[in-house]
């Protein structure tokens, strides 16, 4: 009787421990699943899509003493050398048959462009167009049935939404063939730079992570989307460090210079207004009534040029390009670089006391 009784327990137990790892199976099934979400998904979705861009450049170093002296230069020529310099960064697969999106501060001036895929595989890459102003580049690769990202709409990005910045950051990618992902969100929308001979206009603003080597690669929404390129940080001093600031090229302006590109290799930028105008200070300000110390006053206007045209007039004070405040001369001329030939932006001029509005058609430059 004890023997049945004992043995009956023991079934017992072993039934239960059945049952408790079940349960126990169960909920780490259930807890796998919870650690799924819209960022990790997305990350899976979009990672073979991005790739490391490793550059070889020429760069020709001068002696400026004796280059610029022609007594001295008679004599030692012209003292300088030219170096090969390596150089890393970060892009994205835009089609099946290989054209790749970077930035031209990454690839444009490059001799030799390495791209590394995810799966490891390295291939050489030619610089289809590129443009210093937008800071944009094409690149191709010669494969076929690649992974490609879908490109988003950055007119509908929303400020504090998720962005995920993959790239290549200090060449890690090269040690993983995998890019590196930091998550943050959409700090801010709409911000212009001038930096040298580059204009950057209408910018995203992120929190995510970007240091060196991440430019190139896609800011990417939490559905997938690519709505930006990434481009500078904000080290507020010597540092090259990321210390919260990253800004990403809009992926609007960005599939605009692409098809350029790709049908004409570069940009033009022979636009003509025939205008001359200078930022906007107190005095002017002041002389003009005006309440602010905002937009450009109009200097000069050249004769049967598109600024005399549009009925433009000497000491008209442009304060709006299509809708878009202007704060200084950068400003406009930011603007201008972003049209074609043949646009008509819209000026809300003031004048008299009065803003009227008044419609511009860029024409090429004759020169």
């Amino acid at each position: 009787m004890c023997k049945k009784i004992f043995l009956y327990c023991s079934l017992l137990l072993l039934a239960n421990a059945d049952k408790n790892w079940q349960l126990i199976a169960q909920n780490n099934d259930e807890i796998s699943k919870s650690r799924q979400n819209a960022i990790t998904k997305t990350i899976e979705l979009i990672s073979s899509t991005v790739v490391g861009i490793t550059v070889t450049e020429v760069r020709e170093y001068r002696d400026p003493f004796f280059n610029n002296d022609p007594f001295f230069r008679q004599f030692f020529g012209n003292r300088g050398y030219k170096q090969e310099v390596k150089g890393l960064g970060s892009g994205v697969i835009i089609s099946e048959d290989g054209y790749i999106v970077t930035n031209d501060h990454v690839a444009g001036n490059a001799k030799e462009i390495i791209v590394t895929l995810s799966n490891g595989e390295k291939l050489k890459a030619k610089l289809i167009g590129t443009d210093k102003i937008s800071d944009v580049a094409l690149l191709k690769i010669e494969t076929q049935k690649l992974q490609f990202v879908k490109l988003g709409n950055s007119d509908d990005v929303l400020i504090g939404e998720w962005a995920i910045a993959f790239g290549n950051p200090f060449g890690l990618f090269e040690n993983i063939d995998k890019p590196i992902v930091t998550v943050g969100v959409v700090s801010a929308k709409g911000m212009n730079f001038s930096i040298e001979d580059r204009t950057y206009r209408g910018m995203i603003q992120t929190d995510a992570v970007i240091n060196s080597g991440n430019s190139g690669g896609p800011l990417v929404n939490a559905i997938g989307e690519v709505i930006g390129i990434n481009t500078l940080i904000y080290t507020g001093g010597m540092s090259n460090s990321y210390i919260g600031y990253g800004f990403a090229i809009p992926v609007n302006k960005v599939k605009r210079i692409v098809e350029e590109l790709k049908t004409q290799g570069k940009i033009s930028r022979s636009f003509w207004t025939g205008l001359e105008v200078n930022t906007v200070d107190a005095r002017i300000a002041r002389y003009f009534g005006l309440t602010k110390t905002e937009g450009v006053i109009i200097s000069d206007i050249e004769i049967d040029s598109p600024g005399s045209k549009a009925g433009l007039q000497v000491g008209d004070i442009i304060v709006l390009v299509n809708n878009e405040k202007i704060n200084d001369e950068n400003s406009i001329i930011g603007i201008f670089r972003d049209s074609r030939v043949g646009e008509t932006v819209t000026l809300s001029v003031y004048r008299d006391k009065k803003l009227i509005k008044v419609p511009l058609t860029i024409e090429r430059s004759k020169t």
